[in-house]
């Protein structure tokens, strides 16, 4: 039973954390960087504790300051949100070792599905499709193993996320150098150069299926969700459901999806990411905590994910059934970031004047207020807008609107970026794939 959980985050996702448990009647603990200690769910949370510095690897990426917070406050959970040490089996290991429930599945879980390649390999042994690859790491032979697969390809590191990591080759004349590139992005990122190859698809779109089991042997599927409006590998608008799949091909993912949660025990919320083309799946990877755009599941099944993981992280058994999931509606999300609306470059500063959209089905999730200083030294998202209307079309025009009505001043923003989206012909008829903003906004690549 959690009666006091910490918050191992900061931004929107620590404040939405936050608003789970008030209603949830779960006593909170904020830990915060030196950077950070003017963040909204620092000043409502029951107790708050300074980390450390503000670079992530001195504060929120510190394990045994996180721990020791935890011992100090008195807390019996953690939730770890997004991003940090979410997806870090070693901090979930010291959680459990600890004695402390942690908000998401097992640390062997973790590992096993936080490896690309082992991910894939369990993918693929228990019958979800897996694109051609090179069969695990490579380490001598990659010229014979990329003509295998067939060009072009994409290298991954191992241990990759958040879109880094990754690069695309085209022919065998670019992919010595390439190589050399990845390995050493992912040590850096990452601390292991572990890369393999993969079959590149040159149209796809990016399909993610949205999954919430407990420790009593339940496993149910949310739907599905889109998420093929990315730049550079990084997500920037999302929606719910995706549209133009044939609904036979996706109760049959979703049907691979559960089957795969029940081999791995999972427990927790967790989401099987896939690229579609030409009417099939392909495993791409398995994120086994909450997403940024669990939004807009929830906005088209009226659940609470983060409600809900905190109950099964309680030992609680879940209330609902899959037949008692229902599906009503459309949502779409905005991601607004603080950076520069052409450079990309985040951009830090104090906050001006922030007027945030409303109205009947707009949801905004954001940690910023007037006055609030943007710190440098964290990911640039401060804000998520998301509308749900009855359908596609209704949910678009909704967000037009709210994104109108949205202002953030002294510092830049993506806004003039997402309203430029919204009202372009190809998105309004949703010809989408993973290259569109490449391909139709060169200007925002």
């Amino acid at each position: 039973m959690i009666k006091k959980l910490l918050i191992a985050n900061r931004g929107e996702i620590a404040l939405r954390i936050l608003r789970a448990c008030r209603e949830l009647d779960i006593d909170t603990v904020a830990v915060y960087s030196e950077a950070d200690r003017d963040q909204m769910h620092v000043k409502m949370a029951d107790e708050s504790i300074c980390i450390g510095p503000a670079a992530p690897n001195k504060s929120y990426l510190n394990i045994p300051a996180i721990i020791s917070s935890m011992e100090l406050s008195g807390a019996d959970g953690v939730h770890p949100g997004y991003g940090f040490l979410a997806e870090n089996g070693d901090f979930a290991e010291q959680v459990e070792k600890s004695g402390f429930q942690f908000a998401g599945p097992s640390s062997d879980v973790i590992r096993i599905m936080g490896n690309k390649i082992t991910a894939k390999k369990f993918a693929k042994d228990v019958g979800l499709p897996i694109l051609p690859d090179s069969n695990g790491p490579v380490s001598s032979n990659s010229k014979n193993l990329a003509e295998e697969i067939g060009y072009p390809i994409i290298i991954k590191a191992a241990a990759g996320g958040g879109g880094r990591g990754m690069r695309i080759v085209k022919s065998e004349e670019e992919l010595e150098n390439k190589l050399e590139i990845t390995k050493s992005e992912a040590m850096a990122a990452f601390g292991d150069s572990t890369i393999y190859l993969e079959k590149y698809l040159l149209q796809p779109r990016h399909i993610e299926v949205q999954v919430l089991s407990d420790r009593f042997g339940n496993f149910l599927h949310l739907g599905d969700r889109d998420c093929s409006m990315q730049r550079r590998h990084q997500k920037v608008i999302e929606e719910a459901p995706a549209i133009g799949i044939p609904l036979e091909i996706k109760e049959e993912i979703f049907l691979k999806c559960l089957d795969a949660c029940k081999q791995l025990q999972y427990v927790g919320a967790g989401t099987f990411e896939f690229l579609y083309e030409d009417e099939k799946f392909y495993f791409i990877e398995m994120n086994t905590r909450l997403q940024v755009e669990h939004t807009v599941t929830e906005s088209i099944t009226g659940l609470d994910i983060v409600k809900l993981q905190l109950r099964i992280a309680r030992n609680e058994e879940l209330s609902i059934k899959q037949k008692d999931i229902t599906f009503s509606g459309h949502a779409i999300e905005c991601r607004i970031n603080a950076e520069h609306p052409r450079s990309f470059i985040p951009s830090a500063g104090k906050i001006t004047d922030y007027h945030a959209p409303g109205g009947i089905g707009v949801r905004v999730d954001s940690h910023i207020y007037n006055n609030y200083t943007v710190p440098p030294f964290y990911d640039s998202l401060i804000a998520k807008v998301i509308c749900i209307a009855n359908d596609r079309e209704d949910s678009r025009i909704r967000l037009v609107r709210a994104l109108d009505e949205m202002y953030v001043s002294g510092i830049d923003t993506n806004l003039d970026m997402h309203r430029d989206i919204v009202v372009d012909e190809n998105f309004i008829q949703g010809k989408l794939d993973v290259n569109y903003l490449e391909n139709k906004f060169k200007t925002y690549t």
